[in-house]
């Protein structure tokens, strides 16, 4: 007897054929392969970047000795450690504003950070990794946006003009990605904090 042969799935390599067409094109005409990624889907650009997390994760975190990979549940984390490898300490947490305010997004789709909180509710660092605002580049894509939110109480409240400095002609970016900060890092203080349970 002959055996049936399987009929092939196109739905499951689609995408996979669809990102390997993309890079073999970009290649072709002499695109940065930098470039490449962050004109992909945004879920998929994403996913590739992460690959820097490592390095990022240093920056929002300065005092930290090492990471935890990304861990799913409560939310997704990652566990910031002081000490050495045989006796760590948890010191914090770390957290993608776009993963814990998913809806959340600028004049031009979502700003993707980085966001680091100690276990006294405050803000070790902001990282700014991806955006596409139409005035980011003097917005919130300029070293001193995040700058400012290092140090922040979580009960803060994060207004721009009061708290948040305000940046004329990029009010729809600022105001966002303060939001996402915000929201992000109380949703992580619920979650891991004592005291974040009265963050509302």
């Amino acid at each position: 007897m002959f055996e049936t042969s399987r009929k092939f799935d196109y739905r499951k390599w689609l995408p996979h054929g669809l990102v390997i067409g993309f890079f073999a094109i970009a290649f072709a005409i002499g695109m940065h392969p930098d470039a490449v990624i962050k004109n992909l889907p945004f879920s998929i650009a994403e996913k590739i970047l992460d690959r820097e997390v490592p390095e990022q994760l240093k920056i929002v975190f300065p005092s930290a000795t090492s990471f935890s990979k990304k861990v799913a549940q409560p939310i997704p984390h990652y566990v910031a450690y002081s000490g050495t490898p045989e006796s760590q300490t948890v010191t914090g947490f770390a957290f993608w504003t776009t993963e814990l305010q998913p809806q959340e997004r600028g004049y031009d789709g979502p700003i993707k950070m980085l966001v680091g909180l100690d276990l006294d509710g405050k803000l070790t660092g902001v990282l700014v990794t991806e955006q596409h605002e139409p005035y980011g580049y003097f917005s919130v894509g300029l070293p001193s946006f995040p700058r400012q939110f290092k140090g922040k109480d979580i009960r803060d409240p994060f207004k721009v003009g009061a708290d948040v400095a305000a940046v004329s002609r990029a009010s729809i970016s600022v105001n966002s990605a303060s939001r996402a900060i915000r929201n992000s890092a109380r949703i992580a203080a619920r979650a891991f904090l004592p005291k974040g349970e009265a963050v509302k």
